[in-house]
């Protein structure tokens, strides 16, 4: 092979490398320093009760009979004025008793907006933010919990015009014991949005708790497969105000009962990704500033990993005649086998934790190469599967 082809893979190798490397250690690192220079680093101070906004919680639900009466007690359960506050339970085409156990909650001030016809959840957020009431907006899911004064400390951010939209923490637990189960790569990826939300360029939102103001709501396309990423960043667009995070506001939601049912999630997010560049790409233009850099670092070197992962691999073999090159081929093959063996490891000893962390990386850039064909081909739809809680799923079993 001609020296000028070799040179040219080798720095491609290096390439690749350098861009993996970046995209799950350089960025954490750049992001923590810029944000310890850069960000605002106190929540505001909670608002008297006069001063409070009138809030709407705004639930999307599609056959949700077995938890809809236990989420509708935890939002009834709520430090906030019940004369300010508005619980509007909105089912998409729901086939089950979801609709009618709403209805049993009426008199206590709850409101169901019942749409008989299954659309998927983008058309029903849309619709139904025509009919909401509340100044503030706080958009949760069904199979959430949220702390009693999670709508507080989401509100007391509004007082502040620079802000457009604030994400509260997710707490991810285990249904049989309600032990906190935040995995690793979850803490990973809250730090990254305490860091972001500190530069005021947080990137989306969770879905289970996070507040935009009514007025700055954009309608998002019909068929958005991950509406609490772009709506918060519509928001973005359109007014230019930053989207920060309070992780004092928290909810709780369950672990998906099986791996199966997370790498389906990851996939849908995949294919969400995609999907979504075709209405935030204004958010990549340099004058953005921290949002643009934070969009390309954490997003955009996400979704490429696994063909940068694909690309290394490939080059490295061509490269693999070079004693120094082959090297890297045994490491990266025996990283891919050690993934697949860890993935039959027994689920107890923490010392083994770090051996699956591998394989959840492979899955993880599988699921999202999964999602990028799903979206290339039009197969991922909006409407959303809803994943059964342990006790359903073992239920089904039985």
């Amino acid at each position: 092979m001609p020296s000028m082809s070799l040179l040219i893979l080798e720095l491609l190798f290096w390439a690749l490398l350098a861009a993996i490397v970046y995209t799950y250690a350089g960025y954490p690192i750049v992001i923590w320093c810029l944000a310890r220079l850069f960000g605002r680093r106190q929540a505001p101070s909670p608002l008297d009760d006069h001063d409070l906004p009138s809030v709407s919680l705004l639930i999307s639900a599609y056959n949700e009979e077995a938890g809809i009466e236990e989420r509708l007690q935890n939002a009834l359960a709520l430090d906030y004025p019940k004369d300010r506050l508005e619980i509007v339970i909105a089912s998409d085409g729901s086939t089950d008793r979801t609709a009618a156990i709403v209805r049993q909650y009426e008199d206590r001030g709850v409101r169901l907006l019942n749409y008989p016809v299954r659309r998927g959840k983008a058309t029903v957020l849309n619709e139904s933010m025509k009919h909401v009431k509340g100044e503030i907006v706080i958009l949760s899911d069904a199979n959430t919990a949220t702390n009693p004064d999670a709508a507080r400390n989401l509100v007391r951010w509004f007082r502040d015009d620079c802000i457009g939209a604030v994400c509260g923490r997710l707490i991810l637990i285990d249904s049989q014991t309600g032990n906190n189960v935040d995995s690793l790569y979850w803490k990973y990826e809250t730090f990254l949005k305490r860091c972001e939300g500190r530069l005021g360029a947080l990137l989306g939102a969770n879905g289970a708790i996070y507040a935009i103001p009514r007025q700055h709501y954009v309608p998002i396309p019909d068929g958005t497969i991950i509406d609490d990423f772009v709506i918060p960043l519509l928001a973005r667009v359109k007014t230019g105000r930053m989207v920060v995070y309070d992780d004092q506001a928290t909810a709780t939601e369950e672990t998906a009962p099986n791996v199966g049912s997370e790498f389906r999630r990851r996939a849908r997010i995949g294919a969400g990704g995609f999907q979504s560049l075709m209405l935030l790409w204004p958010l990549l233009l340099p004058w953005r500033g921290w949002s643009a850099f934070v969009f390309v670092s954490h997003k955009i070197c996400r979704w490429l990993c696994p063909f940068f992962l694909i690309g290394l691999l490939a080059v490295n073999g061509v490269l693999a005649h070079r004693a120094h090159f082959r090297w890297w081929l045994v490491a990266q093959l025996g990283f891919y086998t050690l993934a697949v063996a860890a993935n039959w490891l027994p689920p107890g000893p923490r010392w083994l934790k770090p051996l699956r962390l591998s394989t959840m990386f492979v899955a993880m850039n599988v699921a999202v190469l999964v999602g990028f064909w799903r979206w290339l081909r039009g197969t991922q739809k909006g409407a959303w599967q809803r994943t059964p809680r342990v006790g359903e799923a073992r239920a089904e079993v039985s």
